[in-house]
């Protein structure tokens, strides 16, 4: 396991929030002050300093409970408000997203490039706000400093642990149903075509060589993909063409961004276990996390301010349906931890 990987996966899945946030508060016609207020109020307490320097520090993955807690106040941070459905909507949209990005990363070193892209989407969101711009270049500074110099071992160590807190979701997603770059079990179909990673060949041929290192015989083979030499290795920098698309905003097209649950009633206690029932194991985690976001109350509206509500799906029916399935998952669930009742 990788004590650096923790950092990448806050980042890349709070600027798939951010992307999922954008669009529907378009959608919803959120009139464009309180929409920019939602936006900034997220961002500056996502990159807030304190709990930046927190999270590049060498540490273990948060449980999945303890992540959930915090984009729970993260996506609570302004005057808008989820109700638990669409919270689980879009926990599950930006965990797919980013879990396939990792799946398609080239090489492992890569997984750098995606975060460039949602920070630099994320910066396009604040353009006009210095001072929370200067906030998301500090976080961009402290990438370059502590990646920069990672061998490929390293980031190859960071993809593996990333993956293997990804293992076990498998939400279907609309958008990847459609594009056929999701199988309707939940899980991804990889490509064997297109670009290979920087700094490789296109396979096709085998070189064999003396003992003086002098290549001595070269045989062609055919392969099941069409590959192609990459164009170029995408930048680094703070600023930059990052070359790879992954980790843009796929939500900048109207599509819809539904996510698909199993009818069974076993999944609906599970996906209800994880959201609402106790984790001893946690406690500790979250208690930590409570005195980091100490500061970063959830705001209410005051004064003239005026909340409202966001909803994930596309009709207040649908979220109506799903916040239905999840007290539903919610009683099997008391009913099977408490039988004699």
């Amino acid at each position: 396991m990788s004590g650096r990987a923790l950092p990448l996966l806050f980042l890349n899945l709070g600027g798939e929030m951010l992307y999922i946030l954008d669009q529907r508060l378009r959608a919803q016609s959120i009139p464009g002050e309180k929409a920019r207020k939602v936006m900034n109020d997220i961002i500056t307490t996502m990159f807030n300093k304190k709990f930046m320097e927190e999270l590049f520090k060498p540490q273990e993955l948060y449980s999945k409970k303890a992540l959930r807690t915090v984009y729970d106040r993260l996506a609570h941070a302004s005057i808008m408000r989820l109700n638990q459905a669409s919270m689980d909507k879009l926990y599950d949209l930006m965990t797919m997203a980013f879990k396939y990005q990792v799946l398609l990363c080239p090489r492992p070193k890569d997984i750098l490039l995606v975060t460039f892209n949602h920070l630099d989407a994320i910066k396009d969101f604040i353009r006009d706000s210095p001072g929370i711009l200067n906030q998301v270049d500090e976080t961009f500074r402290q990438l370059i400093e502590v990646y920069g110099c990672l061998s490929a071992g390293e980031f190859q160590l960071i993809r593996q642990t990333l993956l293997l807190f990804f293992q076990d979701m498998h939400i279907r997603v609309s958008i990847f149903l459609k594009d056929k770059v999701q199988n309707s079990n939940g899980r991804f179909v990889l490509p064997i075509s297109g670009p290979v990673p920087w700094g490789t060949e296109v396979p096709g041929l085998i070189r064999m060589y003396n003992r003086n290192g002098d290549e001595v015989k070269r045989t062609e083979f055919t392969t099941d993909g069409n590959y192609i030499p990459p164009q170029r290795e995408g930048s680094f920098d703070l600023y930059g063409d990052r070359v790879l698309k992954l980790g843009t905003n796929m939500y900048s097209v109207s599509r819809p961004v539904e996510t698909h649950m199993s009818g069974s009633s076993k999944n609906l206690a599970s996906h209800a276990k994880e959201n609402v029932a106790p984790n001893p194991i946690a406690k500790e985690e979250l208690n930590f996390l409570a005195r980091l976001l100490g500061g970063l109350d959830i705001k209410k509206p005051g004064g003239s301010e005026t909340g409202f509500r966001l909803n994930l799906f596309t009709t207040d029916e649908e979220e109506e349906y799903a916040q239905a399935v999840f007290r539903l998952g919610f009683v099997i669930k008391c009913h099977v931890d408490s039988p004699g009742d």
